[in-house]
């Protein structure tokens, strides 16, 4: 990879499972779960999910606290293993793996170069202690970049994507508002041009102004870079506006999935329509 490379040349075409084929050849399947299952305890985290994912497709995943979205995100993303079912992922090498199956090492190098995490709260997601320039620039170092000036260039670059002022390049993240943090954990996911990203509640802890800003500049990066993300919200309105498909989730289980605009214009389960009505009741 050239660290200091821009957006890859190659544009993959997007495709959900749930869609009727468009074009002659359909796209590689990049994410599949089966059946994933988790419990703490006698309690149900999530219940037999089954799901695919193509490059350039974004998920949302919706539903109440406590419907167990981001119990589901924590199994499909390698941090907690599933009870029963299986999550596999398309490698560049060695293609459709078991993420379970993988090694601990391999699993991690696959969360450096190929995953992209972004967390509700970016202090959970960056480095405080070491400058913005060097919260991003330590991605590149761990799939081997070593040229100082490369990494500082593709840095740079990347603070200016994420509308970052790069002049701040050696500024600490507690020096930037929460916003601006947000903006930076995701220039720090995004310089090693993943091909898939979780983000759970990317806006959730952010001002209404702060989140339109920051959901503007997310749905521009997954179109131009056509990248795959599943999106874990409350928010019915951030589904609408950044994912493709929509899945809704109550008490651990998918009790609707579709197109995110058929869904929410024409919800069919009870749940969905009492989620979709309290929204146009506020």
């Amino acid at each position: 990879m050239d660290i200091a490379s821009g957006l890859p040349p190659d544009t993959p075409v997007w495709r959900h499972a749930a869609t009727p084929c468009l074009e002659p050849a359909a796209a590689e399947v990049l994410l599949r779960v089966s059946g994933v299952t988790k419990y703490f305890g006698q309690r149900a985290g999530c219940i037999d999910v089954d799901l695919e994912l193509h490059a350039g497709d974004v998920l949302a995943i919706a539903g109440e606290s406590g419907s167990g979205k981001t119990t589901l995100l924590n199994c499909i993303s390698g941090r907690s293993q599933p009870d029963a079912g299986t999550v596999e992922f398309n490698t560049r090498h060695e293609g459709i793996q078991d993420i379970y199956r993988l090694s601990e090492p391999r699993r991690r190098l696959l969360a450096r170069t190929d995953w992209g995490y972004v967390h509700q709260n970016p202090r959970d997601g960056l480095r405080i202690n070491v400058s913005a320039g060097a919260n991003v620039g330590e991605r590149l170092m761990a799939i081997g970049g070593r040229h100082y000036g490369n990494i500082r260039t593709a840095t740079h670059d990347w603070m200016n994507r994420v509308e970052l002022d790069a002049g701040r390049i050696d500024d600490m993240p507690v020096t930037f508002s929460g916003g601006m943090q947000q903006r930076l954990q995701i220039a720090r996911n995004l310089v090693t041009h993943p091909r898939l990203i979780f983000m759970d509640e990317p806006t959730a802890s952010l001002d209404v102004s702060v989140q339109a800003r920051l959901l503007d500049l997310l749905r521009g990066l997954t179109r131009d870079l056509s990248l795959a993300a599943i999106i874990v919200t409350h928010d019915l309105a951030v589904a609408r506006l950044l994912a493709h498909h929509l899945m809704i989730m109550k008490d651990g289980r998918v009790v609707e999935s579709g197109l995110t605009d058929q869904v929410l214009d024409d919800p069919q389960h009870p749940y969905t329509q009492l989620l979709v009505s309290s929204v146009l009741q506020a």
